[in-house]
């Protein structure tokens, strides 16, 4: 049953998830005044979150922060999960910033669907602390699916929520929130795996080696290492190759004509090849040669390839790379 409203406004943490959902819908349901934050990077999108809050009809701010999120990633004081995944300080930075516009607006505490024991590392409960004392905004997050084995928090101690009716779910099992799910009649929502690409293997690989030879990569640099194979021609010099058409367009997508090279095939079903880097004569070649191997040109047969560079466009002849040494460039 829900209460009638408040003067008592909440900013939450949304990924789009069910916890996300339900930690929005039980305080709301004690007449709270709730909010939505979620963040966007090339890591992350903020698409399930939209979908949540057009769901339930929780307003939702998106914010894209990828410098922010960068100069973290580089070196988080709590270092990386499995992967090249900071989970513990990217929590701390989004609840810093999600303070950030809960003190210029006028939000009254910040909350989020995390439950004490779902996730190994991020949410055991010395993490959740971590994170709270880390955010700058201790005492004002409130987590109501399992604030019940956590601390009282400053909302409940001010009587803003009345803890003894938020929840005490803890551990990975999901039979509590589908039941809860259930009550308020939630059917469509995603399932619990992550959509963070830094907790993926190939990827993290990637991003490392363009960490190692990058300063400040760009946000197509980064968007690109979800696309293609990636191939390093030497310490300076990259290529990207398509799988798929949809893998072409959305390297295309990210394509910088001032900066990038551009290969095609003349008259031969193949892939669109990108070229980042230090664009010289010999490395466009070979980069050529790659394009030529992934394509359906004949062993041993030339190809003709389009060049195309900053400094103009041409065609060329060359012969296709070997399979086998294509594979050894492979990141």
């Amino acid at each position: 049953m829900k209460d009638q409203p408040k003067d008592i406004k909440a900013l939450g943490l949304c990924s789009g998830g069910l916890d996300s959902i339900l930690a929005g819908l039980v305080l709301r349901d004690q007449g709270i005044n709730v909010e939505w934050i979620t963040f966007e990077t090339p890591f992350f999108s903020a698409d399930k979150a939209r979908k949540a809050s057009q769901i339930t009809e929780i307003p939702l701010t998106v914010e894209r922060i990828t410098p922010i999120y960068l100069e973290m990633l580089k070196n988080p004081n709590c270092g990386y999960g499995k992967y090249m995944n900071p989970c513990m300080d990217c929590h701390a930075l989004m609840f810093r910033l999600a303070g950030e516009k809960m003190q210029k607006e006028g939000f009254h505490f910040l909350f989020s669907g995390e439950v004490a024991g779902q996730r190994p590392m991020s949410q055991t409960k010395p993490s959740l602390r971590y994170v709270e004392k880390h955010s700058g905004f201790d005492g004002h997050i409130l987590r109501p699916l399992t604030a019940k084995v956590l601390p009282e928090t400053i909302p409940e101690k001010e009587g803003w929520v009345d803890r003894d009716r938020l929840l005490a779910i803890t551990g990975r099992g999901r039979k509590d929130q589908m039941a809860l799910a259930e009550q308020y009649g939630i059917t469509d929502y995603p399932a619990p795996a992550g959509g963070c690409l830094l907790t993926d293997k190939k990827f993290s690989e990637r991003l490392k080696d363009l960490f190692a030879q990058t300063d400040a990569p760009s946000e197509d640099q980064l968007h690109l290492l979800k696309y293609g194979r990636h191939l390093r021609v030497d310490a300076k010099t990259k290529v990207i190759v398509g799988r798929t058409r949809e893998e072409n367009e959305k390297i295309l997508e990210h394509y910088r004509p001032q900066a990038d090279a551009l290969i095609r095939l003349k008259g031969i079903p193949g892939p669109l090849v990108l070229v980042q880097g230090e664009i010289l004569p010999e490395k466009l070649l070979m980069a050529g040669a790659i394009g030529a191997g992934y394509s359906k040109a004949k062993a041993g047969e030339p190809a003709a390839v389009y060049l195309t560079t900053p400094a103009g466009r041409e065609i060329v002849e060359l012969m296709p790379m070997p399979r086998g040494e294509m594979q050894a460039l492979v990141v």
